[in-house]
């Protein structure tokens, strides 16, 4: 099993190529079972996560071809992938691939839309908080569908006729749902009005490529989207989204230990909330015409609280990064977690490094310390393994990271990108 080995103390220049984000190819995949025709991806990131996802869909009957080309610096792949679903054939997603990843589950949506009915596992992914699928079985039910949930799998089928547009407001903010909702929604019979719905950058990126294919929606990246049902859609081209999470990542990791990087092929824009957080903890943050620059040269690391919210508050995929951050600044910090209820597992493997860190409900206190020791730690979950990464970039001496597979899931050749820049940073496999 690969390991990450880290050894810390060196300053980041250079610059780093931002990868298409996860988190948009992901439904953008799942859009292409809404189709005959054939819907082409452009740079869509090699990860674990879209390879699961691939077989999946190639279990429903999609036909995938990969083009790969190599960026000019070297370091990633902005892969162009063709996705062809002419005939579907199978309307069960199995527990032995749904269980892999959570995200598997959406295709509950297209496949219920398009054929009248889905067989999808309950989901699986990493373990911070229970994430039940009740909001998409009240969304679907909005819509007419008839669900039920037998020996661990959600049954799901539409009226004679099809799904039927229906007004339907979330209880609360899901991204999962609202992306599912409204892929469900292109192919109903009249019109579709979802309420507080996510605002996520990647929920717009999916609507684009959905009207795109001839689908007809407004007000995505608002409280409010509302759908036109069609007959049917068409193939289309659509570029991925730069990766929020994966720009946000390594501004942290600069931050933490100095030095000057161009993020390349990313936009500020996509989160204005988590730059100002490390613009507040003493990084200088600019546009560039190619991304954005991040500098922390003398200047030490400040305290800053934050809270995780829903788009375009804090991201919560952005926390446990924040967290590694704070571990070296010069007083208190607080992290105020209100996204998902089991994401601190995190705390035990930084305090391993020396953090000092303590938990009160969904809040934690970190104490800065003025220095973190190498040590060997554990990866818990994808946004948990990266943070030992930052933390690890500015340890002293050697950090093993282990159970490396969580970060392999998004972020696309991590180290080979930090490395360019500077650190010590290499996969050990055993």
């Amino acid at each position: 099993m690969d390991r990450i080995r880290i050894v810390g103390g060196n300053q980041l220049h250079g610059v780093i190529p931002i990868s298409g984000a996860k988190n948009a190819a992901l439904p953008l995949m799942i859009a292409s079972l809404l189709t005959d025709d054939t819907l082409t991806l452009e740079n869509v990131p090699h990860l674990a996560d879209v390879e699961q996802l691939i077989r999946i869909l190639g279990n429903h009957g999609a036909d995938i071809s990969v083009n790969g080309r190599r960026e000019r610096q070297g370091e990633s792949y902005a892969r162009t992938i063709h996705f062809t679903s002419r005939n579907i054939v199978s309307t069960t997603a199995p527990y032995e691939l749904v269980s892999k990843m959570r995200a598997s589950f959406w295709v509950i949506g297209p496949l219920l839309a398009r054929e009248g009915k889905a067989r999808v596992s309950l989901p699986g992914g990493c373990a911070i908080g229970t994430r039940p699928v009740d909001l998409f079985i009240e969304g679907l039910t909005a819509l007419g569908a008839n669900i039920e949930i037998d020996g661990g799998y959600v049954n799901a089928t539409a009226p004679e006729g099809g799904l039927t547009g229906g007004r339907y407001v979330f209880p609360k903010v899901s991204v999962g749902a609202t992306h599912v909702l409204m892929m469900a929604a292109t192919l109903a019979n009249g019109t579709t009005v979802i309420g507080n719905a996510a605002r996520e950058p990647e929920v717009a990126d999916l609507a684009k490529c959905l009207n795109a294919m001839g689908a007809r929606i407004t007000g995505a990246g608002t409280g409010t989207i509302t759908i036109e049902g069609v007959r049917s859609l068409s193939g289309a081209r659509h570029r991925v989204l730069p990766d929020r999470i994966e720009t946000g990542t390594y501004a942290m990791a600069v931050a933490m230990t100095g030095g000057d990087v161009i993020l390349e092929d990313t936009e500020a824009s996509l989160l204005d909330t988590a730059l100002e957080a490390i613009r507040r903890a003493g990084a200088e943050i600019s546009e560039t015409n190619s991304g954005i620059r991040v500098v922390r040269n003398g200047a030490g690391i400040r305290p800053v609280d934050i809270v995780t919210d829903p788009f375009p508050g804090f991201p919560t995929d952005l926390q446990a990064q924040f967290m590694g951050l704070m571990t070296k600044s010069s007083g208190v910090s607080h992290i105020t977690e209100t996204i998902f209820e089991n994401r601190f597992m995190h705390v035990q493997e930084l305090a391993r490094l020396g953090a000092k860190i303590s938990l009160s409900g969904q809040t934690a206190k970190i104490e800065g310390v003025g220095r973190l020791k190498g040590a060997p730690v554990m990866a818990t979950d994808l946004r948990a393994s990266v943070s030992l990464v930052i933390a690890g970039l500015a340890a002293e001496g050697e950090t093993m990271v282990s159970r490396v597979y969580h970060l392999d899931r998004g972020f696309e050749r991590l180290e080979e990108k930090l490395t360019r820049c500077g650190a010590h940073v290499e996969r050990v496999s055993d």
